[in-house]
């Protein structure tokens, strides 16, 4: 199949910073050994010229461990057309330009999904046509349904990827490995062994510059709503029938039908913002005073929640989630903590032993397993200790795994149009808490804990 690439959104950030990156990954790689027509739309009026030195610069800054022959080999398949992604005419020149079997990718503010995605039906898809449509998936419930119902009279659900690169991350994936490839877990794998999980995103970074999309969209929405369940899915679901799009949209979807909003929002929620402080060797305002942001917006930059699974496997079960920006220290990490053994027949010092805990971290990836063993000295004592693997780096990174699945036309890292609404659904009850105040706003200085200290 002649497939090309079409960016939506060609100038943004997203596209400079990952897409364009990933693109040279797949060429170094040879995955992409024949030419592929790359054209950028934007509201820039450029020549292909003016757009690939723009390229060029990028991928120079994001991109420098791919060597440089591979992105000027890229860089000569680029093109560049100034148009409105809204307007149907603009589309219809884009894709006639590009030809091939296009994959239509909304590197756009979720803001104008809606109208993109109306536009692009009036220009009659080729068949075949995959579009791709970057988080966060609508600004709630109403605008997810709408978004999918657009989607489905465009192209079959089959040939829609909605995006969550978190899906590609390493340990994301070797969850399924480590769950479904070895016995002596999924046995453990549930309520009656495990007492609680946490899954884990905090960032050193501030706003950085963000603000314009930040602000208006919080931690809440640009992490728990989407990169965070998505890991719960991951963890908590039911052994698929095979490793194919179907079956794993299928199984995740069955957990986030089955996760519950909290029932205490002042007790299982809590949202927070920073104030100045110093992470690391970095002097940070305070998040209202940072450039862009609107102080009476109420926007927070940590966001924490527990919810339930209410299933036979899950049941009582607490899934911790929890993202911040300005934090003391980077923490990417799922947390299975387990339950102490019904009967320790070593003699309790103090407390008695920490229950196992295992630790899946994400960038750099890593896999630790803490355990209770016999002393190196008296051997009835127990001590700590930790089995430990680092994971290689992987040849590709998230992103540009994710464009090798979409230029192949496989959907299996992708978010169902069930697990879009399902999503929405879970977080629109804290949202709504959130905005009348129902749960206060808290402050945390830059480069501390955060507001719940740590987990």
């Amino acid at each position: 199949m002649n497939r090309s690439f079409v960016v939506l959104g060609g100038t943004g950030d997203l596209t400079g910073r990952l897409l364009l990156p990933g693109l040279a990954e797949l060429v170094a790689a040879g995955v992409l050994d024949e030419p592929v027509a790359v054209l950028a739309v934007s509201r820039e009026d450029w020549s292909d010229e003016e757009y690939r030195d723009w390229a060029r610069t990028r991928l120079a800054e994001h991109a420098g461990r791919v060597p440089e022959a591979a992105r000027e080999r890229l860089i000569g398949w680029l093109g560049y057309r100034h148009g409105d992604v809204t307007v149907p005419a603009d589309l219809r020149a884009a894709l006639e330009r590009a030809g091939g079997v296009p994959v239509v990718y909304l590197a756009l503010p979720n803001t104008v999904f809606l109208p993109t995605l109306e536009a692009l039906r009036e220009c009659e898809v080729p068949e075949g046509t995959v579009v791709a449509v970057e988080k966060p998936f609508g600004r709630n419930l109403a605008d997810a349904r709408n978004l999918n119902e657009v989607l489905h009279r465009l192209v079959p659900e089959d040939q829609v990827f909605r995006t969550d690169h978190f899906l590609a991350m390493q340990t994301v994936l070797n969850i399924l490995g480590l769950r479904f490839a070895n016995r002596v877990f999924e046995p453990v794998w549930n309520a009656q062994h495990l007492e609680r999980v946490d899954i884990v995103f905090d960032e050193t970074l501030g706003l950085e510059g963000r603000a314009g999309y930040y602000d208006t969209a919080g931690a809440l929405r640009d992490m728990l709503q989407n990169h965070l369940l998505q890991m719960l899915a991951v963890v908590a679901m039911e052994p698929p029938a095979a490793l194919d799009a179907r079956s794993l949209a299928a199984r995740k979807a069955d957990v986030l039908r089955a996760v519950r909003p909290p029932r205490d929002m002042r007790r299982d929620t809590v949202r927070a913002r920073y104030t100045a402080g110093t992470v690391g060797d970095r002097q940070l305002p305070d998040y209202t005073a940072e450039r862009g942001v609107q102080a009476d917006r109420g926007t927070e930059t940590y966001a924490e929640y527990t919810v339930e699974v209410d299933n036979w496997r899950w049941a009582g079960v607490p899934f911790r989630l929890r993202s911040g920006k300005a934090l003391g220290a980077d923490r990417h990490e799922i947390v299975l903590r387990f339950k102490p053994v019904p009967h320790l027949a070593f003699e309790p010092d103090g407390a008695g032993p920490e229950p196992d805990v295992l630790r899946l971290r994400l960038d750099p990836d890593g896999i630790s397993l803490e355990l209770n063993l016999n002393g190196a000295g008296d051997p009835f004592d127990l001590e700590r200790r930790s089995l430990a693997v680092d994971l290689p780096p992987t040849p590709l990174s998230a992103y540009g795994l994710l464009l090798e699945e979409l230029l192949a036309g496989e959907a299996a890292l992708s978010i169902s149009d069930v697990e879009a609404e399902e999503s929405w659904r879970i977080v629109e009850p804290i949202l709504a808490a959130w905005a009348a105040d129902e749960v206060p706003l808290l402050d945390y200085p830059a480069g501390s804990d955060g507001p719940a200290g740590p987990a």
